[in-house]
């Protein structure tokens, strides 16, 4: 095929050889496969700000620190210099965070470069060595589907362990291979403390994933895993949480019997003592 011309520059300096095919294209990016050393890579070439369906939104760069203030101020202004500083930014965030869930044991894919706004990274593959498939695209039986629900729980509940919510998680970033969920597109992830979202984005990202499977097996659609692992989270516990899907009600259930009961013995003793005040006034008035 031709060579796209934001994957030239990556071709000159040697870092993929050629270019296969496109993969898919996304909101926030073109997708391709390539060859890079004799082995076949994927490249993800990053949208022009002005030609992408999502945006860069303050909820999602909300406590991401720039350490340059120069960089930072003109981020802020919106000049030429800040629009690509942060477009670099946005970028190099997926590849920290690529990098960061890869060592603490979150499937992802491996990074390899980033260059001229491409990320070069593994192409995941399914059991067959074909281009893994969206989940998205799946019909799964219920046990796949409870199976997969629980795999990517458990995932989502280990980066908030390191303090990562991923902030756009659906079936349409997420591949299956042969071992399972592999989760993709993180530019948008943030940070668990420091975005006053965090909370808002990890129930999206849960109730999505849930709507999805519940669609092959039903009763997960009963579950509320979001708020149960927030609450965990919030109390330091997650690692060692037994999760349930279930968030006890700290409300009881009213016994209306009770209620009732209390009602009519504050009233007797209300009818008494006004009775008892009534006496003592007769006897004190008939002294006199």
């Amino acid at each position: 095929m031709k060579i796209p011309t934001r994957l030239e520059p990556l071709i000159e300096e040697g870092l993929i050889d050629s270019v296969i095919c496109q993969l898919m294209s996304g909101k926030e990016a073109m997708i391709y496969m390539v060859s890079s050393g004799g082995r076949a890579r994927c490249a993800k070439v990053y949208k022009d700000s002005n030609k992408r369906d999502f945006h860069h939104c303050s909820s999602y760069t909300e406590g991401r620190k720039i350490k340059n203030s120069r960089r930072a101020r003109a981020m802020e202004k919106g000049s030429h210099y800040g629009r690509s500083a942060r477009e670099e930014a946005w970028q190099s965030t997926e590849v920290d965070m690529l990098c960061r869930l890869a060592t603490v044991g979150i499937r992802v894919p491996k990074f390899y470069n980033l260059f001229a706004g491409v990320l070069l990274m593994e192409l995941i593959t399914d059991s067959e060595g074909n281009v893994a498939p969206r989940l998205s695209e799946l019909i799964l039986t219920p046990k796949q589907a409870r199976t997969y629900h629980k795999i990517l729980i458990d995932q989502i509940v280990q980066m908030l362990c390191v303090g990562i919510v991923h902030g756009d998680l659906s079936p349409y970033n997420v591949l299956v291979d042969g071992e399972g969920p592999v989760i993709i597109d993180l530019p948008q992830a943030v940070s668990a403390t420091e975005n006053h979202q965090a909370r808002i984005m990890i129930k999206r990202d849960i109730d999505n994933l849930t709507a999805y499977f519940s669609r092959f097996a039903p009763e997960l659609a009963h579950s509320d895993y979001a708020a149960e692992i927030w609450s965990y989270y919030q109390r330091g516990q997650l690692p060692q949480a037994r999760l349930t899907g279930n968030v006890k009600q700290q409300e009881k259930p009213v016994n209306v019997g009770n209620v009732l009961q209390i009602i009519d013995s504050v009233l007797r003793k209300e009818v008494a003592w006004q009775r008892h005040k009534q006496t003592k006034w007769n006897n004190h008035s008939s002294q006199y």
